[in-house]
């Protein structure tokens, strides 16, 4: 086998769902990003819109001038339907989150993939590992890699395998053979996902509008949730699903994980409101310390259940919204306020 195949094989060894291989060079679809950023769609996420950053994400050799070849895996997280709720209030978890951070798990496997080139191709090989920690446009060079195509939700989308995938991404200073890129969009008249989202987030050109996203309000946002968005968050704690959960391509393909990092942790597919509003910022570093749901913070987790709470009617929260309307932090007040006005 030459050595990309061995790649491959290895590849699979190490739990990876997927791999392709893409040359080096500007990066397909740069512009429409560019567009996306021009627009102010990212609302308050700076770090992509830094100048030096954009130049970057354009052609991944100004992020590294030595890569030759940029290596793409993809791992499968779907861990099937959450747990039959109980009388508790209780608060939807994104399917991403449900195991162990996907950022270590991936980045670890990718170090061995490296190991494994220095051994095999006859010379030392310079890597550099980014899973979804960096400047490059993932989504994008999967497809140029043949792991899918990019759906009206913005979400890759494999045709064996849906759109619950993590990516992760391998630059090489060695000459691969790249893979054809994925030649065709399934999506076709289909509109599943833009009819579900909840806030209208999804725009005809496959992007979002970052700013009424439940994904980023409840994860990215730093700052108080639009009350008119409020509702829309439904019993979403942290992340959301939606786009995913409608589309034929997962409800007719998406299949458990068997990655032991990615199985549910106890508790965090619908998380008790009550354990989110008693908890200290000590507590939820120790209760998140491997978990993506680290992302949030503490403050914005608490943000996020008083919404809910309020959503859900939560009357048996009642004595820990007050705690909230009572503390030192202003934001949190508000949302507590409101959290009580709709029990």
């Amino acid at each position: 086998m030459d050595l990309k195949t061995r790649l491959k094989a290895y590849a699979q060894d190490l739990g990876f769902d997927l791999i392709g291989v893409a040359q080096a060079g500007p990066t397909p679809s740069a512009d429409r990003y560019e567009e996306w950023v021009r627009a102010g769609r990212a609302a308050t996420m700076t770090y992509l819109t830094r100048p030096e950053a954009i130049e970057k994400r354009r052609d991944l050799r100004n992020l590294w001038p030595e890569a030759r070849s940029i290596i793409v895996v993809a791992m499968n997280y779907y861990a099937g339907g959450p747990p039959s709720p109980d009388d508790r209030p209780r608060g939807r978890v994104a399917r991403y989150a449900w195991g162990e951070d996907y950022h270590e798990v991936i980045a670890e496997r990718l170090r061995a993939l490296l190991k494994f080139l220095n051994q095999e191709a006859g010379r030392p090989v310079q890597g550099k590992i980014y899973v979804d920690t960096g400047p490059v446009l993932e989504r994008a060079w999967a497809v140029q890699a043949g792991l899918g195509w990019i759906g009206k939700n913005s979400m890759l989308i494999h045709p064996r395998l849906g759109s619950y995938l993590f990516l992760g991404v391998l630059l090489v200073d060695l000459d691969l053979k790249p893979d054809p890129p994925f030649p065709f969009d399934h999506c076709g008249t289909c509109t599943r996902c833009i009819d579900a989202c909840p806030t209208g987030c999804i725009r005809p050109d496959r992007t979002l509008e970052a700013e009424r996203c439940l994904s980023y309000l409840t994860i990215e946002r730093r700052e108080e949730i639009p009350e008119d968005l409020r509702p829309a968050m439904g019993d979403w704690l942290f992340g959301c699903d939606i786009c995913q959960e409608v589309c034929p391509w997962n409800q007719r393909f998406a299949r458990p994980t068997q990655e032991p990092a990615f199985q549910p942790r106890e508790g965090i597919a619908r998380m008790l409101l009550e354990e989110v509003l008693q908890m200290d910022e000590a507590t939820f570093r120790a209760r998140f310390r491997r978990s993506a749901i680290r992302r949030a913070k503490w403050r914005g987790l608490v943000r996020n259940a008083l919404v809910v709470a309020g959503n859900l009617r939560a009357k048996a929260l009642k004595a820990w919204i007050q705690r909230w309307r009572e503390h030192e932090d202003p934001m949190l007040q508000e949302h507590a306020e409101w959290a009580m006005g709709h029990l």
